[in-house]
């Protein structure tokens, strides 16, 4: 779900600013800002090589290095507690001046500490990492002259929406780290059938990628109906896919997930990036064969 995340902070940064009067160029380009801070929690990935260090130093055998892991990962970066105090560490850090810089520093320094002290030194090392990416796209916010304010906003919209796009893929995040408080306590389900399930999660993700596609073209000045191509319908043959792949499930969700995805390639035009719109005739006749191909299959699996 990571492009998802991005994503929808970018649609519903960027629609947000259009509708409080900002230009069209303006409000893209502050929900690229959203859509970088939505990304930042999963560089909570870097755990990987931190806990490949840490556990040879600490001769960790390979369960405590899993188990680590599963503390670490989709845990502390996804906190709406530290990611409230993250995006008031973004803004202070993007005013720019020494005192409010030593105020975000000093935010990033005791969630790293506490971090570290609650979860272990590789989750505070992630911590540390997350607090400095961070502060890296507030920089990169305020070289574009975002204010502070509009910074800590775009913060919080991409790093407090984050957390609930994994409820449908994996298990839920400690929303109100580090405090024992649990928010949701397992996988949200859309159906009791695995596969079925796999498919609205997927639909979900299409949508809110739908959703990114429709503002950045609307803001563009472009239509949609205007990019699609007829190669789009290509997709409607991977309802045969039912009969000779193995059901997809969200365990056992690669042979689905890259095949579909390989057919809205073979769907997109065939010369893009050569002129004018063509990229964005490509992105949207592609997603429309991704869109057309899993509905076909769900259709073809409620068939049989």
């Amino acid at each position: 779900m990571f492009v998802g995340h991005a994503l929808l902070a970018f649609a519903l940064g960027a629609l947000a600013a259009w509708w409080l009067g900002l230009s069209r160029e303006r409000a893209v380009q502050l929900g690229v800002i959203a859509g970088l801070f939505a990304a930042v929690p999963d560089v909570d990935i870097v755990y990987a090589p931190f806990g490949l260090l840490v556990g040879a130093a600490e001769n960790l055998t390979a369960d405590g290095f899993w188990e680590t892991a599963n503390v670490v990962h989709r845990g502390p970066t996804h906190s709406l507690l530290l990611g409230a105090a993250l995006a008031a560490a973004a803004g202070l850090w993007a005013s720019n001046s020494r005192a409010t810089r030593i105020g975000s520093l000093s935010i990033g320094a005791v969630l790293t500490v506490l971090t570290g002290t609650v979860s272990g030194p590789i989750a505070g090392l992630v911590m540390l990492v997350f607090v400095l990416a961070v502060l890296g796209v507030a920089t990169v916010a305020q070289s574009r002259d975002v204010s502070p304010r509009t910074v800590t906003g775009l913060a919080l919209l991409g790093l407090l929406t984050h957390p609930f796009g994994d409820l449908f893929t994996g298990g839920p995040p400690p929303f109100f780290y580090p405090f024992d408080v649990t928010l949701v306590a397992e996988r949200v389900m859309l159906h009791p059938d695995p596969t079925t399930h796999l498919l609205a999660a997927f639909a979900i993700e299409l949508a809110t990628v739908w959703l990114a596609v429709w503002t950045y073209v609307h803001l563009r000045g472009y239509t949609l109906t205007g990019l699609v191509r007829p190669r789009a319908a290509l997709g409607l043959g991977y309802a045969a896919a039912v009969l000779f792949m193995p059901a997809p499930t969200l365990e056992q969700s690669a042979h689905f997930v890259f095949s579909v995805l390989a057919l809205g390639v073979v769907g997109a035009p065939t010369r893009p990036f050569s002129d004018g719109v063509d990229w964005l005739e490509t992105v949207v006749t592609g997603l429309a064969a991704v869109s057309i191909a899993a509905l076909a299959y769900a259709m073809a699996y409620g068939a049989i």
